[in-house]
């Protein structure tokens, strides 16, 4: 047990994929996280009863040599995350407003436990690059998924379980009112959790036919909650829409409707045909926290 005096560190939370306070993803960012054990961040991170927390620290030697300019620890409740996509963005953007300076200037690394991200500025604040998507195959218990969301089989028009970091059971849906319309089982999702071996959301997109944003997403998580806006799950299915040429990059993605969210996430793609998931943040708290 790390035994370090408890002390005054720099936090933000930050609100992610909104220009407008309280309309986004939060995060709460740990800024000098140096001498934290991993039960200590664990506990904050359920203390804060947001999906996410983080916590940065300086990057190793080898890290910094290879680029990095901060490493990060990603925490949900229920433990450390390889990648997740709300809380890279939220931690770049409480990083450099704290006063941190990128070795490259237009160019950010981030150190987490799923490698080394890239961060670029966009016209939508700062993009994290899509981490690769490993696909996988889909689930034996589609029956009690479907049913846990609210759905039949007919109003599925593709489906994949795509894991960027985090593992995403990828839904699209032929209709934007049965996107709209969903109102999925917390017991029954909850009942899903002893099924998987990862910490597997479900993740449901539709056409919505506006050229302006073409894309309306929704998640749910096994916790039987959903969450307000994804980047993980973006990035995966950006990949997955573009590779099938149902979209092409640019566009823009809504999410957050169900729970009184208005997300917007900007998908681009550069030369090398990487694609890149952006957004707006805001900070919405700072201050400093005893840990």
């Amino acid at each position: 047990m790390n035994m370090t005096t408890p002390r005054l560190r720099p936090m933000m939370t930050v609100d992610v994929f909104t220009h407008t306070p309280y309309l986004g993803n939060p995060v709460t960012v740990v800024l000098d996280s140096e001498g934290l054990d991993t039960a200590q961040m664990l506990a904050f991170t359920r203390w804060t009863r947001l999906s996410e927390a983080t916590f940065v620290l300086p990057p190793s030697a080898k890290a910094r040599a290879l680029g990095a300019d901060y490493e990060v620890r990603i925490f949900s409740s229920a433990g450390e995350m390889d990648f997740a996509g709300h809380p890279t963005l939220g931690t770049c953007h409480a990083w450099l407003a704290q006063g941190g300076q990128p070795q490259s200037p237009d160019r950010i690394v981030q150190a987490c436990k799923a490698g080394l991200i890239q961060l670029q500025p966009s016209t939508h604040g700062w993009a994290f690059a899509a981490p690769p998507a490993q696909k996988r195959s889909l689930p034996a218990c589609m029956p009690q998924i479907l049913s846990a969301i609210s759905l039949q089989v007919e109003h599925i028009h593709a489906s994949a379980l795509l894991d960027v970091g985090a593992p995403w059971l990828c839904l699209q849906l032929d209709s934007l009112k049965q996107l709209r319309g969903m109102q999925p089982d917390s017991t029954q999702l909850r009942a899903l959790t002893p099924l998987f071996a990862d910490d597997v959301g479900i993740g449901v997109c539709a056409l919505t036919g506006n050229p302006t944003t073409p894309l309306e997403v929704r998640a749910f998580m096994l916790n039987g909650e959903e969450d307000p806006v994804t980047g993980s799950l973006n990035a995966a299915l950006a990949q997955w829409l573009t590779q099938r040429q149902v979209l092409r990059a640019p566009y823009l993605a809504e999410q957050g409707r169900g729970v009184g969210r208005q997300g917007v996430l900007a998908i681009t793609q550069d030369a090398q045909a990487q694609l890149w998931v952006g957004g707006h943040c805001v900070t919405c708290v700072q201050g400093h926290v005893l840990l």
